[in-house]
């Protein structure tokens, strides 16, 4: 036994050897005065997964260096969930992003980004229009906080490119929004889901089901394929193209409740009566968007219809 433990400690060492570990505001302000050429920013609430790790490697090969932050925003839960149950695995979350070639993480403690405490300073606060949309409105006062936190991380990194996850649709259109309102520089990339070879989008919340619930799961992604399928087919009423995503859902016996079934403008969220036929366009002409709750534990998910 005692002979095992100074090769371990060497090889607790050398693992992190290629990442510079950010642990204060000063470090990482003092870290991109001497960054060279472009950066590219992975925000993450840490508990890392594949579909983090393709954010951070094409933010590795986009840019002259890459950062991506570790850190779990108390301001973006609400009362009624549990932020001290979040999952928090940081050095394992250090190995993916050394692996996808991040070249530095930014892993504050809580004080450094709220200096007045997650309850006190200034807040980054959406629209009113926002709360009224899906997500937003299944919880209250999150986007306050997904704002807040990305407010400061642009102002602290000023990045030239961040790179987010369209799983969280509304998530990427309030923080686009937020980019242009707020003059902020820099482009915000939004990368497509990743996915387990059932179709399950890749989440940190997927820990949490259990084996009858994991196989249960991929019913989210099937129901927005065929309301995908309802829109090639020819359907045109958003209503009915939900329909066939809530038909999926319901024949789902673990599927324990449904927040909501979206069908929205891609840009905006805003809700549609009706949707643009399939056309080549560059941009989606519509989003569904579902969130349910297989077993206890509630996904999200959505599909743009391109």
């Amino acid at each position: 036994m005692h002979r095992l433990l100074p090769r371990t400690r060497r090889v607790a060492q050398q693992r992190h050897r290629t990442i510079t570990v950010l642990r204060t505001v000063d470090e990482l302000r003092a870290w991109r005065r001497n960054a060279q050429g472009t950066v590219g920013l992975v925000p993450t609430m840490g508990a890392l997964h594949e579909g983090h790790a393709a954010l951070a490697k094409r933010a590795a090969a986009e840019n002259d260096r890459s950062l991506a932050s570790v850190f779990v925003n108390p301001t973006q839960f609400a009362p009624t969930d549990d932020l001290d149950a979040y999952p928090r695995a940081l050095e394992r979350d250090l190995e993916t992003l050394e692996h996808a070639g991040a070249d530095a993480c930014f892993a504050p403690r809580e004080d450094e980004l709220y200096a007045e405490g997650a309850h006190g300073g200034f807040r980054v606060v959406p629209p009113a229009d926002v709360e009224g949309l899906a997500e937003a409105s299944a919880r209250p006062g999150h986007f306050a906080g997904v704002c807040t936190v990305v407010a400061k991380l642009w102002n602290l990194a000023r990045p030239d490119r961040s790179y987010f996850g369209q799983k969280d649709a509304l998530q990427c259109a309030v923080l686009r929004r937020l980019h242009a309102d707020l003059c902020f520089p820099g482009e915000l990339v939004v990368c497509d889901t990743q996915r387990a070879d059932d179709g399950l989008a890749l989440s940190s919340r997927n820990a949490y089901l259990n084996e009858a619930e994991r196989r249960a799961a991929p019913v989210v992604y099937a129901a927005l394929a065929r309301a995908e399928a309802s829109w090639r087919g020819g359907e045109a009423v958003a209503s009915r193209i939900a329909a066939a995503a809530r038909e999926a859902l319901a024949a789902e016996p673990l599927v324990s409740s449904v927040d909501y079934v979206s069908v929205a403008d891609y840009l905006s969220m805003e809700e549609l009566k009706r949707v643009p036929a399939p056309c080549e366009t560059a941009v989606p002409r519509a989003v569904i968007s579902v969130a349910a709750r297989v077993g206890g534990v509630r996904l999200i998910d959505n599909l743009p219809l391109r």
